[in-house]
């Protein structure tokens, strides 16, 4: 069996000092799907719980899937009979994003810098950004003068402030370090899980369903469609419908970014773009519909029970929330302004909040949506190999 196999080759590696040992968080996830293997009550509610039934032990790596696998619907917590104040005192939520933050620092690129995960608050992303502001407002005010931060000369064209091959070359090594950083921290976690669920290769069915169940954020629906419960146990589709708009929101943003690239390399149009330009609709959406889904998951963090997941990362959710509606306001609010004498602060508001979400991008909440795109992709395809254990439902 896949898995039995997979613990006795790990209790080697322990031996022989190769492998980090299991900590706390993911001890107590291993003892919380032991019992849940026992109950099965909650087996429809989402991913984890099928998954879980392909297992009779949770070694490092099987927690490890499990955990970012796990969305932090909230549901099995109030469906539990085996919840606190029972002396099993389960909590799979809490236990599941536990682990998670812990994995967010394990599989960081350079692990030298994986401890940010934990320092990456509301407070130091605020600060990133109105540092990196207060730089370019500094290197703006040092070239043309105090008068340059308010002015009509300089007022509806960005390149009158900052050149373009000075903004490429100041973002494009960024951006090049934060997709080589998160594809070094993917890689790590998925060669660890892959051997425990089922080895096998990706299939393009199970590509085309994990795909599916991403761009659906299927498994915020609470299992049966009702979505996650709130504070006061009530059910709402909120959260997933906040997350609709942030990921989509954050996407149409990306594709405006690119496509404006394109325009300027290859078709020699230089930005700023005018509606109706296809850059520019998709900018525009895309900064609408983040701000929306910001504010939204900003309202829901902070009224949600705290039993739904982990406080210590509450500082490190409301960050990465803060920076995405930074970037969406201070774009929205240079694209209406930026003819007026407000538009150098303006840009350096934005430019501060955008360099700021791309330092923090690996190092950050982002990477819970990378590490469980993995997970899922994981599950789609194990789910299609035979069981090792003979029992449970896929």
């Amino acid at each position: 069996m896949q898995t039995l196999q997979a613990l006795t080759e790990d209790a080697k590696a322990l031996a022989q000092g190769h492998i980090v040992p299991m900590t706390a968080a993911e001890e107590e996830v291993a003892r919380v799907m032991q019992i849940c293997n026992a109950c099965r009550y909650c087996e429809g509610f989402c991913a984890v719980f099928p998954a879980m039934t392909r297992r009779l032990e949770f070694p490092k790596a099987d927690v490890n899937f499990l955990a970012n696998l796990c969305h932090n619907c909230g549901a099995c917590l109030h469906a539990c009979q085996y919840a606190p104040p029972h002396e099993f005192a389960l909590n799979v939520p809490k236990a599941m994003a536990e682990v998670r933050g812990e994995t967010y620092t394990n599989y960081a690129w350079p692990p030298a810098l994986g401890k940010l995960y934990k320092n990456n608050g509301l407070t130091l992303s605020i600060a990133l950004v109105i540092g990196l502001a207060l730089f370019l407002i500094i290197a703006v005010a040092l070239h043309g003068g105090i008068g340059a931060l308010w002015s009509r000369e300089t007022a509806g064209n960005f390149y009158n402030l900052f050149p373009h091959n000075l903004l490429v070359s100041l973002f494009a090594p960024v951006f090049l370090f934060v997709v080589f950083a998160l594809f070094m921290g993917v890689r790590n976690f998925w060669k660890q899980i892959k051997p425990v669920t089922s080895g096998a290769d990706v299939s393009a069915p199970a590509a085309a369903e994990a795909t599916h169940d991403v761009l659906r954020m299927k498994y915020l629906d609470g299992g049966a469609g009702q979505g996650c419960p709130n504070e006061d146990d009530a059910y709402t589709l909120a959260r997933r419908r906040m997350h609709h708009f942030t990921f989509y929101g954050f996407m149409l943003c990306f594709a405006a970014t690119a496509l404006g690239t394109i325009y300027h390399y290859v078709f020699g149009l230089a930005a700023p773009y005018e509606l109706p330009s296809l850059p520019k609709v998709l900018g525009a959406l895309g900064g609408v519909s983040l701000l929306i889904g910001t504010s939204g998951l900003w309202h829901l963090n902070r009224r949600r029970d705290p039993e739904h997941g982990d406080l210590k990362q509450k500082p490190m959710d409301l960050g990465f929330i803060a920076l995405l509606f930074l970037v969406s306001l201070t774009g929205l609010a240079l694209w209406l302004l930026r003819g007026t004498p407000a538009m150098a602060l303006l840009l350096c508001a934005h430019l501060g909040a955008v360099m700021g979400l791309f330092l923090t991008l690996p190092y950050g909440k982002f990477a819970h949506g990378i590490f469980r795109t993995a997970s899922l992709l994981r599950h789609a395809t194990e789910k299609r190999q035979p069981n090792p254990i003979g029992l449970g439902a896929d």
